[in-house]
Formats: C-alpha cells, sequence, structure tokens
C-alpha cells in the first residue's frame, strides 16, 4: 500500500467513526430523556436566543433556525433548552411560572 492509500483508509476509518460517535450520543441523550421522570419546577424564564445555520445544496440555501430559553428554579439552577419558533415567540424575559421538563427536554411553560 502506498501513503495515499493508508490516508484514505485512515480518513475513512475516521468519518465512519465520527458518525458512529455522533448517533451514538444521540441514541444516549434520548434514552436518558425517556428514563427520566417529567418535573415540574417553580422557574422564571431569564434568557433566550437564537442561532441561525445555513447549508448550501447547489443551488438552494436552506436556513435554519435554533431557539433556546434559559429558565432558572427557586434554588438558582439554570437549565437551558431547545425550543419551537412558537414556545420562543412567547416567552419573555422575566415570567415565572411552571416550568414542565424532562431531562433535557423541554415540555413546557405555563406563566403566572
Amino acid at each position: 500500500m502506498n501513503m495515499f492509500s493508508l490516508f484514505i483508509m485512515g480518513f475513512t476509518v475516521f468519518v465512519v467513526l465520527f458518525i458512529v460517535i455522533v448517533i451514538g450520543k444521540g441514541v444516549a441523550q434520548w434514552v436518558s430523556n425517556n428514563h427520566s421522570p417529567v418535573l415540574e419546577v417553580r422557574a422564571t424564564m431569564v434568557t433566550k436566543r437564537s442561532r441561525v445555520s445555513h447549508s448550501h445544496n447547489g443551488e438552494f440555501t436552506h436556513i435554519r433556525h435554533h431557539y433556546y430559553l434559559t429558565f432558572e428554579d427557586e434554588n438558582g439552577e439554570r437549565r437551558e433548552f431547545a425550543v419551537t419558533g412558537e414556545d420562543y415567540g412567547l416567552a419573555v424575559e422575566g415570567d415565572t411560572g411552571i416550568l414542565t421538563f424532562q431531562g433535557t427536554r423541554f415540555k413546557g411553560f405555563v406563566r403566572d
């Protein structure tokens, strides 16, 4: 085998391992969330943020918005959740109420 063949083989192994690890982490998080109890805690919505990602596919550009809300419970513990655009749009910093979540999964927020 020449150096180029070894490089291609090593790169291929690296890419496959990377994909397996990423998928494995996602599955592990999903399983962990499913085994977590659904909790309801009194919390304040302290901040919100968004992120935009772009992908190009030939002639087309796909733009995706990612939305996050951070809540602080009565003990001062903060949790950030990925949320839908609708939940993000309805959120107002400083709102208090009942936060419902399961592991890292946002279930809802009911304002006082």
